[in-house]
């Protein structure tokens, strides 16, 4: 059985308090409904690379507006961070965009289409096979 790194409870301690503070105490009215997928903290702990995803409309400008203003907020949300947990070094936050989630809606919609094309063929092949035992 695997052990826990230090870095990896780090990491789940800081997705759980920014998914809080980004929608709690940001308030720029910039930001749309973000949800924090991942963080992944660098071994010495100084950095924390944060995942984020969007509810709703996900075009490139909206992302890059919402990346530039959790980017502007990271100093508030590592202050933040730095009163809610005892680390001795509060890493600094990057964020980045998470397309895992809507790449994952692409192929669920492509699965679908899949399966309706085969079901259409498999109705029109018994469709004909019924019309050829009539005559």
């Amino acid at each position: 059985m695997r052990e826990f790194k230090r870095t990896d409870r780090v990491a789940d301690q800081l997705q759980k308090e920014l998914a809080v503070l980004i929608q709690r105490e940001v308030k720029d009215p910039r930001l749309g409904m973000v949800t924090v997928s991942g963080v992944e903290v660098s071994r010495d702990l100084g950095y924390a690379d944060v995942h984020v995803t969007l509810l709703g409309e996900d075009s490139p400008e909206r992302i890059r507006e919402n990346l530039k203003v959790l980017k502007q907020a990271a100093g508030f949300l590592r202050g933040q961070i730095a009163r809610r947990i005892k680390l001795r070094h509060v890493p600094e936050l990057r964020f980045h965009y998470d397309e895992s989630v809507v790449r994952g809606q692409r192929l669920s919609s492509l699965i679908d289409e899949a399966v309706q094309s085969d079901r259409a063929r498999h109705a029109d092949d018994a469709g004909s096979d019924d019309e050829g035992e009539r005559d």
